[in-house]
């Protein structure tokens, strides 16, 4: 297992973590654990592309990790009124329709590219930034406005919506060349 596949499988441990801290109230605990798992984010990448470390591993285990971060971070801060609980259901939303979509395209046998979309990078950011914020306020101030944080929440699930839609255009085009050719 290479540097890059192991920090992406550290952000998978990192979680439960995250959550327990959480149950705790040890927001500061949280807020610093849920940093040093973006952070994993970000270094795998860099060096899997600057070590050309890239394995097919790392292409599936990278998308896992972020999804088990981001949907329980969501779930949890959501069930702690930290976050709109309407937000975790768009996030979750999104992210189930696009493994159904490619659950579809399996099924149909039709060959697909798992490549991140720029909008997506652009939702995993703002998601990301959504739960660092949410967690900062509280850990800081010890309490939650949703005055402020609630711009972020509409950003982010404007974006992810968006983001959705785009993968569902992806997927019809595979489906509708699929059809030309047959």
């Amino acid at each position: 297992m290479n540097i890059p596949n192991f920090l992406s499988l550290s952000r998978i441990i990192l979680v439960p973590v995250i959550v327990i801290f959480l149950i705790q109230e040890s927001y500061t605990q949280a807020l610093i654990t849920f940093t040093v798992a973006g952070l994993t984010d970000i270094i795998d990448g860099t060096l899997a592309r600057t070590l050309n470390r890239q394995t097919k591993l790392g292409s599936f285990l990278d998308p896992i990790a972020d999804k088990i971060l981001l949907a329980t971070s969501f779930v949890t801060l959501s069930i702690f009124s930290l976050i709109p609980s309407w937000l975790t259901v768009i996030v979750i939303s999104r992210d189930f329709i696009i493994l159904l979509g490619m659950a579809i395209l399996s099924m149909m046998s039709i060959a697909y590219e798992i490549k991140p979309a720029f909008i997506s990078k652009v939702t995993t950011a703002l998601q990301i930034a959504t739960i660092f914020f949410a967690l900062l306020f509280k850990a800081v101030v010890h309490d939650i406005s949703f005055n402020w944080i609630i711009i972020f929440c509409w950003l982010t699930a404007i974006f992810t919506i968006a983001s959705g839609l785009t993968y569902i255009i992806r997927g019809i085009k595979y489906i509708n060349r699929a059809a030309k050719k047959s």
